[in-house]
């Protein structure tokens, strides 16, 4: 099924993850490295990964510029940071630099295989508490802050876009949005690259986190 490489430097959550991974998807290959340099090593030497999940505080890291490198080495690679943090600051700052998901080591083992499987399946991951109050609590520092989309880029957008971003922005996958917009799939895909590229993010999380406080109401009333 799938390859998974769990780079992280405490043996007995790699153990756990592994656990985790192996009972919800029979059939997986799952590697093991415990820095930032055998991470780099084994990614180049099998590029045919499906998921790197990531330790922000394994040696060689030094935090998020880890992460950095590690997405120029491979940006056709998807990674997941997994980390005991859970500022939300650095939640967000790691989708800013790439990263596809965040799952918390606390979160529990129910939880964590929910995660791997909306992230294996093409969607976006965030811990529930950034989805319920993240928004809220920093919209105020949201003004000038990089997550907000300037109206003039949503005015670029068509209806048909405007509808797609706002199923996005609840979550929906590409399946759920085809189905609720009565088109196809692969017409959904289209809108999302087109929707991208005229907001200037460089994945559908971060778009996502644009749209959070969007009224989405305003702009299909043109």
């Amino acid at each position: 099924m799938y390859k998974i490489l769990i780079a992280d430097d405490h043996p007995l959550f790699r153990e756990a993850i592994v656990s985790v991974i192996h009972n919800s998807f029979p059939g997986c290959e799952t590697f093991e490295t415990e820095d930032l340099d055998q991470a780099l090593a084994l990614t180049a030497e099998h590029d045919d990964l499906d998921l790197i999940l990531l330790d922000l505080n394994m040696p060689g890291m030094n935090g998020l510029n880890g992460l950095i490198t590690l997405r120029n080495d491979s940006p056709t690679v998807p990674v997941v940071i997994v980390s005991a943090e859970e500022d939300k600051q650095v939640v967000l700052q790691a989708i800013t630099y790439g990263a596809v998901g965040f799952i918390t080591k606390s979160s529990p083992r129910e939880q964590m295989t929910e995660a791997l499987q909306q992230i294996l399946d093409g969607n976006v991951y965030l811990p529930s508490d950034i989805i319920r109050t993240g928004k809220t609590e920093s919209r105020r520092n949201q003004r000038n802050d990089e997550h907000q989309i300037p109206p003039e880029l949503l005015s670029s957008l068509t209806r048909r876009q405007l509808l797609v971003l706002e199923r996005m922005s609840k979550g929906e996958s590409n399946k759920q949005i085809a189905w609720n917009l009565h088109i196809a799939e692969t017409t959904v895909k289209a809108h999302v690259s087109a929707i991208l590229r005229k907001l200037g993010v460089h994945n559908r999380i971060q778009a996502v986190l644009s749209a959070g406080n969007i009224d989405f109401s305003q702009y299909l009333r043109r």
